[in-house]
């Protein structure tokens, strides 16, 4: 098993656990059904379709 051999400076360890800031939001897609932006692969919360199916009421 892997073990470190010299320890990780206080910058080196601040800047690796930033690095979740800088991942880009996820992209919008238009709901087939009633063309507003939603996030990909859930459901629309406004019409509550999913592949366009009623899932919501």
């Amino acid at each position: 098993m892997g073990v470190p051999k010299r320890r990780q400076s206080k910058s080196r360890k601040n800047m690796r656990r930033s690095e979740w800031r800088r991942i880009e939001q996820p992209g919008l897609v238009e709901c087939p059904q009633c063309h507003e932006l939603k996030m990909p692969h859930r459901v629309c919360m406004k019409c509550g379709f999913y592949k366009g199916q009623a899932v919501l009421k």
